[in-house]
């Protein structure tokens, strides 16, 4: 297996911003996204990576990108390095496969979290008040149940720690009402529309976070979208409500974390090698099934 890369570095361009997973480089009107394959979890970044799998967030960020263009507009420019930046073709074998060059929008300051089964904070929230994000529910549903109408519940974007939950009328101060109407609407159809074909392909998408942006007065699908990173991703076949689900993602390294004593504060320990490597074999399986092609990079 290769060598996860985990820092980027273009020489001519200003150092990039650097988040928990993702590289951005500024080009002007366009930016560089590259996904490195670091691996964060409870919002620390372990030291050592999960090989590849920039890529595959990457390529499947590609791929729904693709089938939702005619949902909703993203900002997309080009998946291929010969099309990038002159700066960036010497390092074309590192970028190849997980960047994207990708128009500058204005960021709207929430994430659009859509929730199609009730899990994690969802279930918490329930158990306590009959409600997700003050979203009534019907009464009696179990943990991991499926919502047959999914619900949108919105949430500030933190700049360190965990994003706060905020209700649709909060939303609304912060970005007008009509702009609000657009971006649920928007998040309800890619939503309803990924939940549909992935389940085909035999996948629960249980719940996903959508970032939007401004561009031109045009509401644009940003950051990643639909992955195991943004996404709880189950197995349909081993799915049963009230059972703890399998999933696509890096649940290995959050059950390897779990059993430490370790206060989930930096430095996050390293991760030993079978867990780095079932990880990679999930996030390669995830996007083998849900695009239904061979990962080849």
């Amino acid at each position: 297996m290769s060598s996860p890369v985990l820092r980027t570095h273009i020489n001519g361009i200003p150092e990039p911003q650097r988040g928990k997973v993702r590289d951005i480089y500024d080009f002007g009107d366009k930016l560089l996204i590259v996904a490195t394959d670091r691996i964060s979890a409870y919002d620390v970044v372990m030291p050592n990576g999960i090989p590849q799998k920039g890529i595959v967030l990457t390529q499947i960020s590609r791929f729904w990108f693709e089938q939702m263009a005619d949902v909703v507009p993203n900002h997309v420019v080009s998946v291929d390095v010969a099309d990038f930046p002159a700066e960036c073709q010497p390092y074309a074998a590192e970028l190849t496969g997980r960047s994207m060059l990708v128009k500058k929008t204005k960021p709207l300051p929430v994430e659009c979290i859509m929730r199609g089964y009730i899990a994690g904070s969802g279930w918490k929230d329930y158990q306590k008040t009959g409600a997700v994000c003050g979203v009534e529910l019907p009464a009696g549903l179990v943990q991991f149940d499926r919502l047959e109408k999914p619900i949108f519940t919105p949430s500030t974007k933190a700049e360190s720690g965990h994003d706060l939950n905020i209700s649709v009328a909060e939303m609304e101060n912060l970005i007008g009402r009509s702009l609000t109407e657009k971006v649920i609407d928007a998040s309800m159809n890619v939503y309803t529309t990924a939940r549909a074909y992935a389940e085909e392909k035999g996948i629960i998408i249980a719940d996903t976070k959508f970032e939007f942006g401004i561009l031109d007065g045009e509401l644009i699908l940003i950051d990643e979208v639909l992955t195991p990173d943004s996404s709880r991703f189950w197995p349909a076949s081993s799915y049963q409500p009230g059972v703890n689900p399998q999933s696509f993602d890096k649940q290995f390294v959050r059950d390897y974390l779990s059993g430490l004593d370790w206060d989930k504060t930096p430095p996050g320990p390293e991760l030993p090698q079978d867990v780095v490597v079932r990880t990679t074999e999930k996030y390669i399986e995830a996007y083998e099934q849900l695009t239904g092609t061979k990962f080849n990079f």
